[in-house]
């Protein structure tokens, strides 16, 4: 893979050098705040408005938990983020990333439940991609003790996600049908192996053939995503499926209430297909809502089908549902500490090729979750460079 920052044009690297240098400069005056490294986007766009660079250390507040970040989640809505496409982001630079491991630093006032040196995972409204991050005690839960911190970043996003689609959202119960869109990402994975603790479900995944070898077994039936799978799931299920996740909207929205069977459910949880280029394309964004069945509420009554959206974070930050959130993590932790479930992790990066691992989600070629290695070493230049990078240089041992 090329390194895109050859393509940056003199003027961008020197605005963005000036601003990182300026916020250091800003750092240092303070005296004698503690420093940390981080991952700053410093404006929406490519990879070459990421930096890592050093910013003063936060201090928890009331009811918050400092955390020495250990590993952190790279999703594909960070891709978003970088490019400007979702709602409402912290006007930049800001640190990107919502999930993170690590170890409990400090607790500010009126913060009960956790104690210095307890091993946790959590999440952060922004700001994970550092090394240290404080967020509310609310968002923040105990790890199992055989969990790794890097299986803790790829657990609380996309399991609770999953969890909350398939038993909260769409009532799944023994004997259902669910089709599952990027059943090799993480999100995919987790719904898989969620699936596996209920009797006689029935799972068909939709991945790119590249992955079929690695997550087979993961499903019941498996399809190409470049492939007419509508007629492929009826071959197997005439009447359909019960429950269709969808993260990629645009035309397989309407492919995915097609399938729906009376009583069935379609969740939208992304909207991965408007992410095309390395920056945002209107071009995609249009496509993509044009291609979107504009949903009849009177065909939804007349055909028995419920159609939903999900999102976690919006659950968490904007709905105040933590409660709700608290009461699936205590389940899944259950499961895990059972061997029910185990996060996939694809692969592990430093924070310093934060861009590489960015390319890889793009590319979606990886099989599972993406992990932020804060204490690791980058990978020497040359061999990031190389246009055929070895990915195994990335992988956490059990992986290889």
């Amino acid at each position: 893979m090329a390194k895109e920052g050859a393509d940056m044009t003199e003027e961008t690297e020197y605005m963005i050098d000036k601003n990182v240098s300026k916020e250091a400069e800003n750092v240092e005056s303070s005296g004698d705040a503690k420093e940390m490294r981080a991952v700053v986007l410093a404006g929406f766009g490519g990879l070459n408005k990421l930096r890592v660079t050093k910013k003063a250390m936060p201090e928890p507040q009331d009811g918050e938990v400092k955390i020495r970040v250990k590993a952190c989640g790279l999703n594909f809505l960070d891709l978003m983020v970088r490019q400007g496409t979702v709602d409402n982001p912290p006007k930049p630079p800001l640190v990107p990333g919502f999930e993170c491991s690590g170890i409990v630093e400090s607790v500010g006032e009126n913060t009960t439940g956790f104690e210095i040196g307890d091993r946790v995972m959590a999440f952060v409204n922004y700001n994970a991609w550092a090394e240290v991050v404080c967020t509310p005690v609310d968002f923040v839960y105990k790890m199992p003790e055989e969990m790794t911190f890097a299986e803790a970043a790829a657990f609380s996003l996309n399991f609770v996600a999953a969890y909350m689609m398939l038993f909260e959202v769409a009532n799944l119960r023994e004997g259902m049908s669910v089709l599952v869109h990027s059943a090799g990402g993480g999100v995919g994975q987790a719904v898989a192996q969620l699936c596996s603790t209920v009797p006689n479900v029935t799972v068909f995944g939709i991945a790119s053939c590249f992955k079929h070898a690695a997550i087979r077994d993961s499903v019941t039936h498996l399809f190409d995503r470049n492939v007419d799978y509508i007629q492929e799931v009826k071959k197997i299920s005439p009447e359909g499926v019960d429950i269709v996740l969808d993260c990629l909207c645009g035309e397989n929205t309407a492919k995915g209430l097609t399938l729906l069977r009376p009583l069935g459910t379609y969740i939208l949880y992304g909207a991965s297909n408007m992410v095309t280029g390395e920056t945002k394309s209107f071009f995609s964004f249009a496509k993509s809502w044009w291609q979107v069945e504009k949903v009849n509420p009177i065909k939804l009554y007349e055909e028995n089908k419920v159609i939903a959206g999900f999102s976690l974070l919006n659950l968490l930050f904007k709905h105040g549902k933590c409660s709700l959130v608290k009461s699936v993590m205590d389940k899944l932790l259950c499961l895990y500490d059972q061997k029910k479930i185990k996060p996939v992790v694809d692969s592990l990066w430093a924070l310093e090729e934060v861009k590489e691992a960015m390319q890889r989600i793009h590319d979606r070629g990886n099989i599972g979750k993406l992990i932020l290695d804060v204490e690791k070493s980058p990978t020497p230049l040359l061999t990031i460079c190389m246009p055929s990078y070895d990915i195994n240089k990335h992988k956490i041992p059990f992986m290889n």
